[in-house]
């Protein structure tokens, strides 16, 4: 409605003679005026349009499309936790079930602790977006993981049971499919083009409580090494998203799905705190698609491990740009080895698109399909070099390596050195063992860090197991001593990690 205006008029205008003008002479607006106060009222026309920005008209053609999902399965129960102990920084918010007013109570008995039988059935709720008018449905993993029945409510109350056509745990995605026709399928955006600041709405179910739109910004976009998914390249937004939303519609401002709500970041309370993710549309459409036709997500692989490369290790390396990805590890008999690719080569380009951030080029490569061949543009040793690599399709099951516990006690060892605030032992096979490294492991352990050295800054740990220093490799006590004492300054040290190797500058 238009701002209320007021203004003095003559007093021979009456409020007969400004009826009379507005029905005779086509006034725009309807006028009032009060004879004790001479008060003249501006009054909004019933016919025209909103006066205002809105995202009313986005909202009105993605609602009918955004579902609610109900999905249970039988579970085997422990002891019951409070939920204190559910409360993980990154919250994917499966709302178990409980709207408002939901205690976890049982009607007459109190909370039952302790109490809780072998197995009952769990149920939660989430939301989901129609992309088909024959029934497909795009939602989250988590939202019907090992579920054993899924039942899809659509706006107009309507409720089907749904089929889970596949999943896809690693990007979070999953593909369900209800037996119906005509519906009201959402139109797809483009999320490549979503820009920071642009204006979305969040849809979906939150806490159970019926279909609700938030609405909000593009925060950033590219977000990754949040530890939420195994492959990350989240939308980020202010929208206000809650626990049932997972697998709801993210829309731009002309209604068209641009992502997946996914997760939020709720540091102890459970609820928005400004800052959500959600699965590009993209990349949610390439998995939808491999889900459909196979009924699940094959994926290209390197065969290496990368990092980032820091200002500190840009320096370390004498590199003359701060980006890309570092190589810190190459597979046996992966298509990287064959080719040739080497620890502490960095990739600076693939198929001559720029890798800003190591995340960009796993992404990359997993939406690729297996047997194609690409060019990378590598520097090694301070020369740029392209090399061609067909990629190979990844291994369905990988060794899981375990981290070494930070306490790690430091090992005997009747050989030790010290460098730079770092002391080191010769590293044997029964301390590579109690470190969860690899048979034939080469290195020296590290048994203490001084915490006001540039190597603690750096993130070296007790424990760790150091393998090269400034590209040099080390075997034993004396090697370290002799590579560390050649350059006082910065060190680049390849380590060792629980069996993962990563590059730190110290």
């Amino acid at each position: 409605m238009k701002p209320i205006k007021f203004w003095k008029t003559p007093q021979r205008w009456g409020l007969t003679a400004v009826c009379a003008i507005a029905l005779f002479g086509g006034l725009a607006v309807a006028r009032e005026t009060f004879e004790a106060g001479h008060i003249d009222l501006k009054l909004a026309d019933a016919n025209e349009g909103p006066s205002r920005l809105t995202m009313a008209p986005a909202a009105k053609r993605a609602m009918p499309s955004v579902v609610k999902i109900s999905a249970s399965k039988m579970v085997k129960t422990q002891a019951s936790a409070g939920d204190e102990e559910l409360d993980p920084l990154f919250r994917q918010f499966f709302d178990n079930g409980r709207g408002p007013g939901s205690s976890g109570e049982v009607p007459g008995q109190g909370r039952r602790h302790n109490q809780q039988p072998e197995q009952h059935r769990e149920g939660g709720l989430g939301s989901g977006v129609i992309i088909s008018s024959n029934g497909y449905i795009l939602t989250n993993n988590h939202v019907v993981d090992s579920a054993t029945d899924v039942r899809v409510t659509l706006p107009d109350r309507r409720e089907f049971k749904a089929k889970v056509i596949g999943t896809d745990p690693k990007t979070d995605v999953a593909l369900i499919k209800i037996d119906a026709a005509g519906l009201p399928a959402i139109t797809i955006g483009d999320s490549s083009k979503l820009e920071i600041g642009d204006s979305v709405l969040a849809i979906g179910n939150p806490y159970g409580v019926g279909q609700t739109v938030t609405m909000g910004i593009v925060s950033a976009t590219r977000r990754n090494n949040l530890g939420i998914e195994d492959y990350e390249d989240f939308i980020q937004t202010d929208a206000s998203i809650n626990p049932g939303n997972s697998g709801g519609a993210l829309v731009n401002d002309r209604g068209e799905l641009v992502g997946i709500n996914t997760a939020i970041l709720a540091p102890g309370s459970g609820g928005n705190q400004g800052i959500g993710f959600a699965v590009p549309i993209n990349l949610a459409r390439n998995v939808m698609n491999e889900l459909v036709a196979d009924g699940h997500v094959s994926r290209s692989y390197l065969g290496v491990t990368v990092q980032e490369v820091t200002p500190s290790i840009a320096k370390a390396m004498g590199l003359k740009e701060i980006g890309g990805a570092l190589v810190s590890n190459v597979s046996p008999n992966s298509p990287a080895q064959k080719v040739g690719l080497q620890t502490g080569d960095v990739i600076l380009a693939m198929n001559n698109v720029p890798i800003v951030e190591s995340n960009e080029l796993r992404m990359s490569v997993s939406l690729m399909k297996p047997d194609q061949t690409v060019k990378l543009k590598i520097v090694r040793n301070g020369q740029e070099q392209e090399i061609p690599l067909v990629l190979g399709l990844m291994p369905e099951e990988k060794m899981a390596r375990a981290n070494a516990p930070d306490d790690q006690a430091a090992p005997d060892s009747s050989e030790s050195a010290s460098a730079n605030g770092v002391s080191v032992a010769n590293l044997d096979s029964d301390t590579a063992k109690q470190l969860n490294l690899p048979a034939g492991t080469k290195g020296v352990v590290v048994t203490k860090v001084d915490p006001e050295s540039q190597a603690a800054s750096a993130g070296l740990k007790e424990g760790d197991v150091i393998q090269e220093v400034n590209r040099q490799p080390v075997s034993n006590t004396h090697d370290f001593q002799q590579a560390a004492h050649k350059n006082q300054g910065d060190q680049l040290l390849l380590v060792n990690r629980g069996g993962n190797r990563l590059f730190i500058a110290a």
